[in-house]
């Protein structure tokens, strides 16, 4: 949880400032939603992100079965 929080400041919170709460909130979702969620590496999927999970099985489901 850590690693976010720090991610979190790093990429967002220290780049600008914000002149009201809902203005930080859907800055906040949208990094978590666009960026964060779908960029980050799991270690439950080998060390990849999301993404390149979602890639990879699409190019082995479009492979022929061999009979």
């Amino acid at each position: 949880m850590e690693s976010f929080f720090g991610s979190l400041q790093i990429e967002l919170l220290h780049r600008r400032s914000w002149h009201t709460r809902a203005e930080l909130a859907n800055a906040i979702f949208e990094w978590i939603e666009a960026f964060y969620n779908p960029v980050r590496r799991h270690s439950s999927l080998g060390q990849i992100s999301p993404a390149e999970f979602e890639r990879r099985a699409a190019e082995h489901a479009a492979e022929p079965v061999p009979a």
